[in-house]
């Protein structure tokens, strides 16, 4: 009887254990931002399916909400709310001032969309200057071609989305605008709105940066411990060949 009795006893605490372990949940901001962060897509996404394998590798559920980019970054900088960050974010030196950047979780070429009808070549970006080219509210680009922007040296547009930029580009408003390659490629073939002009636009033939992905932790002591344990998740699992499943590569 006292074995069979011990043998409950040690059973319950092992099933407490898993239950503390599963009850783990992490909450983070992000965007729709297909392929890589949509609440529609498989697995919500490339990036949503590396931060999500990475947490689970250490014991830990992620869940994540969508909201418009400006409410996602506001809502995580709020320390009173449940999320604890947001992602997929590029680095910015001033981000750190707020957040705490993860290990990568990933990467995407940006560049420009332009019209194929009038293509445009370029070496440095001094040579942009005469061209007005859309850009993303609070989106980060690259250092240099923000800091050019804010002096005035590169013109910019600003809209609240990848897809009005496209339009943008398609209808001669701007000569190029920002973007993500595999974020252009997805929205052409998926996107009825562009539907009509998907074939007028392309993608520029030079890089800005092949741009790494992170986490945004806010800084504090939750998010200095989340960082860690994401950070060892990250070790623990294949990034690559999640993303190349998620962006069919």
């Amino acid at each position: 009887m006292k074995i069979v009795l011990r043998f409950v006893i040690l059973s319950l605490l092992a099933f407490s254990s898993f239950m503390v372990s599963a009850d783990q949940k992490v909450y983070l901001t992000s965007l729709s931002w297909p392929p890589y962060s949509d609440k529609h897509l498989p697995d919500q996404g490339a990036s949503i399916a590396v931060a999500k394998a990475a947490f689970k590798a250490m014991g830990y559920e992620l869940v994540v909400d969508f909201f418009p980019w400006s409410r996602a970054v506001k809502s995580a900088k709020d320390k009173d709310s449940k999320y604890v960050g947001y992602f997929p974010e590029y680095y910015a030196k001033e981000i750190e001032q707020e957040f705490i950047f993860s290990a990568e979780m990933g990467s995407g070429p940006l560049g420009f969309v332009h019209k194929k009808s009038n293509p445009i070549n370029w070496a440095n970006l001094d040579d942009l200057s005469q061209y007005n080219i859309g850009t993303v509210q609070d989106y980060v680009n690259t250092a240099e071609f923000d800091q050019l922007a804010a002096s005035g040296k590169i013109k910019v547009k600003t809209v609240i989305s990848d897809l009005h930029n496209i339009r943008k580009v398609a209808a001669g408003r701007i000569n190029m605008a920002v973007i993500d390659k595999n974020v252009l490629s997805y929205l052409l073939k998926t996107e009825s709105k562009l539907s009509e002009i998907k074939n007028d636009v392309e993608f520029n033939a030079k890089l800005l940066e092949n741009k790494k992905l992170y986490v945004c932790f806010r800084k504090g002591p939750e998010g200095e411990r989340l960082t860690k344990i994401f950070n060892e998740g990250i070790k623990k699992i294949d990034v690559d060949k999640i993303m190349a499943k998620h962006l069919n590569l």
